[in-house]
């Protein structure tokens, strides 16, 4: 019998409820929560496909340690496995200080957990190196509201994206980030067409293309514009002079500053008009109440502090905040970042919100932890971190959740740091991710639809989880391993107190302290329980004990969380971007995120759906300067950058302009044959949030002069067998100058291998290559060689349908292919184009739209359910299209008018 269980989406930090179905232990199903107000039923294609990812392939079931990283993992049991973690970590606190330990967690993570490791860090061991990979997405954020407003708060909510009047979009591209808060700002447009949208990205973003206003700035320029911004409200006298005396102080020291921050002067920095500066600034304070929405492209830079400041000050000087539709709100990049943020789980931070720095917070921690003090040195934030391991300084590092050695900055620094640890503890769900290859310890976690808790989402609002299915194999919740760890850490250690430390035998338990340590704070959640979580759902906080209801806007009375209650202005200035473009590196490179993908893809990358729009590492680029470099679509080039340098495929881009590319952030080793983006990018940071210049960084490009293409394509049984060749097929992956392994399907799922060389390859290469892609022998093979121009090529064959194709020297026909095999059938009069140089499929293989992306959905397939007589409800029952985000809903009724216009008897 199935059940269906609330939880949340693991992926960004929209917070979107799902409901969870499972049947005899195994997630069989999933559709978005109709009663969750984060999202209202609505699910991206990510979140849409959440129970696919729950079939076990890559997990990893069992306590595991290496003797020596050169030799093969060995299973362990849990009392081996952390006794051995508690004596390597006695033995380097006795000889060389708590500092020479340190914990990188994750967004990721509960709640619950996070509050035991922040407990396990600076309680029991007596250090603050706990930071977690948040510090690379929202720390900016955090550092940016605390100095402005006086508390790392949000102040907004999302039913403010409705009420807004204006739509400031800045350094964030939900359409493809955060696509339910999309869908509600294009609810908002069609429900208000007077409603502007100004969008400020260096890159004509699918958000940017919504725009009323699209501001292109250089990248790194957004203090410049906003000062500029501020400038015209105050020559124009569109500030609110009332607010500002009543409810903020520092406002004469920026006034002052911008004052000579004209649009001209901005222009000529950021690189658009005027007059557009302008035109922002009016309709910011004159077109109703003004919402901004930013991200990690204010955030991920060396100023990220400050830029975050400007964007806030906009709001104070005009009274926009506290208000419907009104205030600065910044969008979470993880499902819990803020959940870390509010226990403290960052190496600068407390318990709800306390400072580090300051000593009556230590103290009050202290107290309500019963120990006698909280060290007072600050941690190690994740860049020092990593650092500190390649110096020597941290000698063991415990990681939960995350995967540095793919999403960090300057990775041959960070694997150099990984490689030269002592020790290394890697706590997690899947076996095969990068940083599992450093790993000298592997502790099995449980992970999304297995875990118990809470979560907080972008708007503060917290969600309760409940496990839908037991955790696999001898998986436990991080909370539990992070308890018996802690145990025995402390008994090794001698410490007497440390079952009073870490009493927890529920996660309800550990909740109920972290409430506690809330109460009296800005983020009071006194009066929340697990019981009141379950029984009214979601609640956004504070929410103090009494309380009937949380706060849906914070600052309504024009108080802030300061020590005068005044909001703060900061006398920003323009910086300039780390790395400045020169003669050497002509180009800024600039990262980002997929629609379809998420972080290092060890999750999303087990779906074959999520790579149909995306299967390999793309770099955009402009096309003036594509063709200045003589390149052309689909060719291979070399992208070269201060630290190194990496070889993927071009493709012109419009949205940029010149001297600007683009490159997703996903795709690292296990999927490419290099580190990926991050392999090029700088460590510097910004000096308030520590947080570093991942956007950013400065790059050429050139031909990579590999002119021998190889690819493969397998049409497997099913996802279980997909993935298997594909763990085959990336032991080829380190052999090549450029080569990448991704899946794909619909009615089968594909794996996709390509490759290439500077010559033609060897025959025992090419062996090796069908060996890998499940084509060797020559049972059912169709082949065709060209020696003298080095092709070489084959076909495989079973029951007269095509099974796959190797193809070497020459590719063309590799995209029609790829859509014939996804379709399940590719037809036997076909079968003799399977060799042939197609760049075009024929004429009886017509390429197919996918109009619902979430379902995976083609117009072919609508077409043909509504000639058979569905109307738009059938289709939904039928095909599950439009039951997901609401995106496609007016591609399909377009597709059902045109049918009813052309076979009105059927109507």
């Amino acid at each position: 019998m199935s059940q269906e269980v609330k939880s949340t989406c693991c992926y960004c930090g929209v917070g979107c409820g799902v409901l969870i179905r499972s049947e005899g232990g195994v997630i069989i199903g999933v559709r978005g929560d109709p009663d969750h107000p984060a999202n209202r039923g609505r699910l991206c294609t990510k979140g849409a496909s959440l129970h696919l990812t729950a079939q076990g392939h890559g997990r990893l079931l069992h306590p595991a340690w290496r003797p020596t990283r050169e030799q093969p993992v060995q299973r362990s049991d849990w009392a081996t496995a952390l006794d051995l973690a508690a004596e390597r970590f006695a033995a380097i606190i006795r000889e060389h200080g708590p500092d020479a330990v340190a914990f990188y967690i994750s967004g990721q993570l509960l709640t619950e957990d996070y509050y035991v490791f922040n407990k396990l860090a600076k309680g029991l061991i007596g250090t603050n190196n706990v930071d977690t990979n948040s510090r690379l997405c929202m720390s900016s954020a955090v550092a940016g509201y605390k100095q402005t407003l006086g508390a790392d708060a949000p102040p907004c909510c999302y039913e403010d994206i409705a009420a807004a009047g204006t739509l400031l979009i800045a350094g964030a591209n939900p359409a493809l980030a955060h696509p339910i808060v999309f869908r509600q700002i294009e609810d908002a447009r069609a429900a208000n067409p007077a409603m502007r949208i100004i969008v400020v990205d260096p890159r004509r973003s699918e958000t940017a293309a919504i725009a009323d206003l699209h501001l292109a700035i250089r990248p790194g320029t957004d203090i410049a514009l906003f000062n500029a911004m501020l400038h015209v409200l105050i020559a124009e006298d569109r500030i609110d002079r009332d607010y500002i005396a009543a409810h903020t102080d520092g406002f004469a020291p920026l006034a002052e500053l911008v004052g000579e921050c004209t649009p001209q002067w901005a222009a000529a920095i950021c690189g658009v008009a005027a007059e557009d500066i302008v035109r922002a600034a009016r309709w910011f304070a004159g077109s109703g109440p003004a919402l901004s929405l930013y991200c990690q492209g204010l955030n991920q830079s060396a100023h990220g502090t400050h830029n975050n400041a400007a964007i806030i000050h906009l709001h104070l000087a005009t009274g926009q905040i506290g208000k419907p539709g009104a205030g600065p709100f910044s969008l979470t990049g993880q499902p819990n970042a803020m959940g870390g943020r509010e226990v403290g789980g960052l190496a600068n931070l407390l318990s709800a919100h306390r400072d580090l720095a300051n000593p009556a917070h230590r103290a009050e921690v202290a107290a309500l932890w019963g120990i006698p003090s909280v060290p007072a040195r600050p941690g190690k934030a994740a860049v020092d971190l990593f650092k500190a391991l390649a110096s020597g300084e941290i000698k063991a590092v415990w990681i939960a959740c995350t995967n540095p050695a793919q999403s960090l900055p300057n990775q041959a620094a960070v694997r150099a740091g990984l490689a030269r640890a002592e020790f290394v503890v890697l706590q997690e769900t899947f076996a095969d991710t990068d940083t599992a290859a450093y790993a000298d310890l592997l502790l099995p976690a449980t992970g999304w639809g297995e875990k118990e808790g809470t979560v907080t989402n972008s708007e503060r609002r917290i969600t309760r989880l409940r496990s839908a299915v037991p955790a696999p194999g001898e998986a436990r919740h991080d909370w539990q391993i992070v308890v018996d760890f802690g145990r025995r850490l402390g008994q090794k250690l001698g410490n007497p107190t440390v079952d009073r430390l870490f009493p927890y035998k529920t996660a309800e338990a550990i909740f109920t302290e972290h409430v506690a340590t809330t109460r009296g704070r800005d983020l009071d959640i006194g009066g929340l329980s697990y019981a009141l979580l379950e029984q009214r759902g979601p609640q956004q906080w504070p929410f103090p004990e009494g309380a009937t209801s949380g706060r849906q806007r914070l600052y309504a009375n024009g108080r802030f969380p300061t020590a005068d209650g005044r909001a703060r202005f900061v006398a920003v200035r323009h910086q300039a971007t780390v790395e400045q473009p020169d003669a050497a590196r002509p180009l800024s490179l600039l990262s980002g995120r997929l629609r379809d993908q998420w972080h290092g893809m060890s999750r999303t990358g087990l779906v074959p759906r999520l790579f149909n729009l995306d299967d390999e590492p793309c770099l955009a680029m402009n096309g003036d300067d594509m063709r200045q470099r003589q390149l052309a679509d689909g060719d291979l080039v070399r992208v070269s950058g201060a630290r190194g340098d990496i070889v993927v495929r071009v493709v012109a881009d419009a949205g940029l302009a010149a001297g600007r590319c683009w490159l997703p952030m996903h795709w690292g080793s296990r999927f490419m044959n290099s580190a990926g983006v991050n392999a090029l990018v700088g460590d510097a940071v910004d000096p308030h949030s520590q947080q570093p210049e991942l956007k950013h960084v400065a790059v050429e490009v050139a031909a990579a002069g590999l002119t021998y293409p190889l690819a493969a394509i397998r049409r497997c049984a099913d996802v279980g067998e997909a993935l298997r060749l594909l763990d085959a097929a990336r032991t080829l992956l380190p052999g090549f100058a450029y080569a990448s392994a991704g899946l794909y399907g619909r009615a089968s799922p594909l794996v996709v291998w390509r490759a290439a060389a500077a010559a033609p390859v060897g025959a025992d290469l090419l062996a090796r290559i069908d060996d890998c892609l499940g084509l060797a022998g020559d049972s059912g093979a169709i082949t065709y060689r060209d020696a003298r121009r080095g092709i070489d090529k084959k076909a495989v064959v079973d029951d007269g349908r095509l099974r796959g194709v190797r193809l070497a020297g020459e590719t063309a026909a590799l995209a029609w292919l790829r859509q014939a095999l996804a379709e399940g059938e590719l037809d036997a009069a076909l079968l003799r184009f399977a060799l042939a140089p197609l760049a075009t499929p024929p004429v009886s293989a017509p390429p197919r739209r996918i109009v619902c992306k979430c379902a995976d959905v083609s117009d072919d397939q609508i077409l043909a359910a509504t000639a058979a007589g569905a109307d738009l409800a059938g289709l939904q029952e039928s095909l599950k299209c439009g039951t997901f985000c609401g995106g496609c809903m007016p591609d399909i009724k377009r597709l059902l008018s045109e049918q009813v216009q052309q076979h009105p008897e059927a109507a």
